[in-house]
């Protein structure tokens, strides 16, 4: 089994890469929790460059004219529906509330993502009997 769980995601805002279909490009649509509850705005996406495959929804919250914003990751499994505007997680805005602090870090050298795939109970992508979502691809 190829130990992945110390690598680095990239932000498709910083590669010379697009998302697959443009019109499912969730940046800057607003997430929603499963109750319809406000969370955030999607700001970026972290890729995994190794398997061309979208692995975390970077979501920022809060703040004025991008102030003060917190920023949270979201695993894409977290996702269960996407709109025009919008995207729906499952998990509850109290439960992303409580998620491990954000490190930006993540996207600058390797790390161990575990603890967020973890803490919303999502198997590891590098693990046996992973299936990625259907959505979103980048290229």
């Amino acid at each position: 089994m190829n130990d992945r769980t110390n690598e680095t995601l990239r932000k498709l805002g910083d590669l010379d890469e697009t998302v697959a279909n443009p019109d499912e490009d969730v940046r800057g649509r607003s997430v929603r929790d499963q109750h319809g509850e406000d969370i955030g705005t999607v700001k970026d996406l972290l890729v995994d460059e190794a398997e061309n495959r979208i692995r975390f929804l970077e979501v920022a919250s809060g703040g004025f004219l991008g102030i003060g914003r917190e920023i949270t990751l979201l695993p894409v499994d977290a996702i269960t529906a996407i709109t025009d505007d919008e995207v729906r997680v499952d998990p509850t805005r109290e439960r992303i509330a409580g998620a491990p602090e954000y490190d930006p870090r993540l996207v600058q050298e390797r790390h161990d993502y575990g603890n967020y795939l973890d803490y919303y109970g999502y198997g590891a992508w590098w693990g046996p009997g992973y299936a990625y979502p259907t959505f979103p691809y980048y290229r």
